[in-house]
């Protein structure tokens, strides 16, 4: 701020800075949670290594990308797992099948971070219960049950 002195008034100048009520897709540039103490983060690699996943590499992103955008920990790994086999066959870096697996991703990582913020923020997606999101992705009755087996299979790694 600078302050101006003309005949005995002082005139403030500044910038006035409101914050952005909608967060931001890149809100992921946020110092991450040291995943490597996270129990969480041991029983989604120890699934990954189970089937033996390229996913495992992201392991850590799952978890930021979840915690950033308050989705269950289980429910992007098990949708890749699902859609892609936690990555075997993801052309154009898509883990999710997005779009039908025609969306194309710079890097399995955008593809984490933009899919959980579409999960978390679009009005197809937003406030609805697992069950609920599982539906919208995936119409098909036996889908959600697949995908909440999955979610199953990574957290007994946890208990």
């Amino acid at each position: 701020m600078r302050k101006f002195l003309s005949a005995g008034l002082a005139v403030v100048a500044g910038v006035v800075c409101t914050p952005i009520s909608k967060p931001l897709e890149a809100s992921h540039a946020a110092p991450a949670a040291d995943h490597r103490v996270d129990l969480r983060f041991r029983a989604l690699r120890s699934f990954f290594e189970k089937f033996e996943c390229p996913a495992v590499a992201y392991s850590r992103d799952f978890l930021q990308a979840a915690d950033d955008y308050k989705l269950d920990w289980r429910l992007l790994p098990s949708i890749s797992y699902i859609e892609t086999t936690c990555g075997r066959s993801a052309p154009n870096n898509n883990l999710f099948g997005w779009d039908s697996g025609r969306a194309h991703f710079a890097s399995p990582t955008e593809s984490i971070f933009k899919v959980a913020y579409r999960l978390a923020y679009s009005r197809l997606y937003r406030d609805k219960s697992i069950d609920g999101i599982l539906s919208t992705y995936n119409p098909f009755a036996e889908y959600g049950p697949k995908v909440k087996s999955v979610m199953q299979q990574i957290s007994v790694s946890v208990e």
